[in-house]
């Protein structure tokens, strides 16, 4: 089972937590609300996928993300297609 490494990263389920509620960006927040979720009792990352409508393979990505790089890796970085006619 793939699990987060919360300990390498000096983390807790909590801080997590507090990412996914006050990252600038919805891709982000979506990111952490996810992986906090699969730190939760009883959520896979198939049950998880289900609900927030994202493909089984992308969650695990996130988390193999995260175990690489910590919180920095799951951070929405633009990487192509057109800027957006009004910043917000």
């Amino acid at each position: 089972m793939l699990k987060l490494d919360l300990a390498k990263w000096n983390q807790t389920a909590e801080d997590l937590r507090d990412e996914a509620l006050t990252a600038a960006h919805a891709r982000t927040r979506e990111r952490f609300l996810a992986l906090y979720e699969l730190t939760q009792q009883g959520h896979g990352i198939t049950a998880i996928a289900r609900g927030t409508t994202r493909h089984a393979q992308t969650l695990m990505r996130w988390v193999h993300w995260y175990n690489e790089a910590g919180p920095d890796g799951v951070v929405f970085q633009q990487t192509g297609g057109l800027t957006p006619f009004f910043a917000r």
